[in-house]
């Protein structure tokens, strides 16, 4: 990976750079709703796939086919006009609290034997994400919640891993997440 330009000492690859500003346009189009967010998402997780193996985040490469799946899912899911959300009733959201839980518990030693680095932050990072996409693509108001959570969280955990750029995505992430779900209550009404 070459280097595209440097800031504050770090060094920003034209991969990370590309994946950066795809996934930017993925995430706002996804918080207005509209359909075309799909094609977005899959061309910034095939990006940042390929990033975050090189990197040894193997979690969060592995989350990038999750989200490259969720994006051929919503493409065919949602309607041409776009995003119809409602919220969900307790039960479900209490069943996707418990899988969160359990898959994280589950995954983050598999990772941490392998060698992968952050396993336990990163392994949180891939099964919130999993879970926050799955509702997202089914239409759920409470997927900006979840983004919110989990994009305040990888601020933290790449700024830790000193992926400076990508830190700085996901505090983007964050606002917007707060602006998505404003959105998609406005157009539920």
């Amino acid at each position: 990976m070459f280097t595209v330009f440097t800031a504050w000492g770090y060094e920003v690859s034209f991969l990370e750079l590309i994946s950066v500003i795809t996934s930017l346009v993925a995430v706002v189009l996804g918080a207005l709703g509209v359909r075309i967010t799909w094609p977005w998402w899959f061309l910034s997780s095939a990006l940042y796939g390929i990033f975050f193996y090189d990197v040894k985040l193997y979690a969060s490469a592995i989350l990038q086919l999750v989200f490259i799946a969720a994006a051929l899912w919503g493409w065919y899911g949602w309607k041409p006009s776009g995003v119809e959300p409602r919220y969900m009733r307790n039960i479900e959201r209490s069943i996707w609290a418990f899988v969160t839980l359990a898959s994280w518990l589950l995954l983050a030693p598999a990772l941490a034997k392998i060698g992968a680095a952050a396993s336990y932050p990163d392994s949180f990072l891939l099964v919130s994400s999993t879970v926050a996409q799955i509702v997202m693509v089914l239409q759920r108001n409470e997927t900006w919640i979840l983004w919110f959570v989990i994009d305040a969280f990888g601020t933290w955990h790449y700024a830790r891993q000193s992926y400076w750029f990508t830190s700085l995505l996901y505090l983007v992430f964050t606002l917007i997440a707060v602006y998505g779900w404003f959105r998609w209550i406005r157009i539920k009404r």
